[in-house]
């Protein structure tokens, strides 16, 4: 149906920057959302930001401003360009597919269900 593979992600010290990608494959000929999540250990899955089909982004306020979202629609791949990292973000970070957030879309995604998630990329930022 839709495969999701992360790639990027590591180690770098506090103030670095990484970027990660989440390449789509499958049927993705449709209108969809795609958004980021992390997990740290012992804390729940957060969200980190989201795209949706038409480019519009949303952020998590611990973020907003130090990363960036952004897509290749010709290589559907989804990109979470990470800047003045801080400890704090280190975590798993995963992509996933949404259910668009609008009502009306162009093309449907007649996905049984929009829970496609990658494998997880890991993050560490030391201090």
């Amino acid at each position: 149906e839709v495969e999701l593979v992360q790639s990027g992600g590591g180690s770098v010290q506090t103030g670095g920057s990484l970027k990660l990608s989440c390449a789509a494959s499958g049927y993705t000929y449709c209108s969809y959302d795609m958004s980021w999540y992390r997990q740290a250990p012992g804390k729940e899955r957060e969200f980190v930001s989201g795209i949706d089909y038409r480019g519009r982004t949303r952020y998590a306020d611990s973020v907003n401003g130090r990363f960036t979202i952004s897509e290749d629609s010709v290589s559907n791949t989804v990109y979470l360009e990470m800047n003045t990292l801080k400890p704090e973000d280190t975590a798993m970070y995963y992509c996933k597919t949404e259910r668009p957030r609008d009502s009306v879309v162009p093309v449907p995604c007649r996905w049984p269900s929009f829970d496609h998630w990658g494998q997880g990329t890991q993050v560490t930022v030391s201090s």
